[in-house]
């Protein structure tokens, strides 16, 4: 037990943190074509709406609450909170998360299974995701259970302090050795999504972050190269005269032929 402690929790986080990293350069270095969201809205759009919607509020809060809730130091809080009433709100901030993405990605994966046209442009990894998603969300409603068995918050330290080592690169895996199986199954397939993120549409979050980016721009300045020109330059000016090559006449203020006849095939 202390080998798969110290593999899944000690060396594990490394090799999925350095897949997703370098493989997510290297598919938009080499595969830029494939960098999207593969949306199948033109398809079916009404139940992919509520779905997406659903399962997108859901799980940005879930990757928010655990990103921070994890990563910050328990010494930031205790003066004002404790570790008791975070795993509280944890529990009931991350339990209406987690069924709203739950519930959104039940969904997503009846509308990819069960229609036919769908179902046959849809690859894969669209559906293998969907699953791994499916089971991930119901790992983490299934440990709201486990939580409520210890509301000191003593096995969130745990976990927070094992997320804060890997990221300080001093984990070895051992400080999970008295953490439940259902909590470690959890991390363990949230460690696997990023192991299989570069090879998924899942890239297109990286497109979602960059857009923050793109609110910040600076205004694009647009000037045009025509200046000093007169109002009106660019409406077309056609004539019958440089369409048929006959002269023309100005009728109240427009162009019109003063006489055309036809020319039968005379020289």
């Amino acid at each position: 037990m202390k080998a798969l402690d110290h593999f899944f929790f000690g060396l594990y986080p490394y090799l999925c943190l350095a897949v997703f990293l370098v493989g997510s350069l290297i598919r938009f270095d080499r595969d830029q074509y494939t960098w999207k969201s593969d949306s199948s809205q033109l398809l079916r759009g009404g139940s992919l709406r509520v779905g997406s919607n659903l399962f997108h509020a859901g799980v940005l809060f879930l990757l928010f609450g655990h990103t921070v809730g994890m990563l910050t130091p328990h010494a930031l809080y205790e003066h004002f909170m404790g570790a008791g009433t975070k795993q509280m709100i944890a529990m009931a901030s991350g339990g209406i998360a987690g069924l709203l993405a739950f519930t959104g990605v039940n969904i997503l994966l009846n509308r990819r299974l069960s229609d036919a046209r769908i179902r046959a442009t849809s690859k894969t990894s669209d559906i293998v995701l969907l699953v791994l998603l499916w089971i991930q969300l119901a790992l983490g409603l299934a440990s709201l259970p486990f939580s409520a068995q210890h509301l000191d918050g003593s096995v969130m330290l745990v976990l927070s302090d094992w997320a804060q080592r890997v990221v300080t690169l001093r984990v070895d895996g051992a400080e999970l050795a008295s953490v439940g199986w259902v909590f470690k199954l959890h991390m363990i397939l949230g460690m696997t999504l990023f192991l299989v993120f570069p090879f998924t549409r899942l890239v297109h979050v990286w497109s979602g972050l960059a857009s923050v980016a793109y609110v910040l721009r600076p205004y694009q300045v647009v000037r045009s190269r025509r200046l000093n020109l007169p109002a009106g330059h660019l409406a077309p000016r056609r004539t019958l005269e440089n369409t048929v090559g006959r002269p023309a006449v100005s009728v109240h203020g427009s162009a019109a032929p003063a006489s055309v006849q036809p020319s039968h095939g005379r020289g």
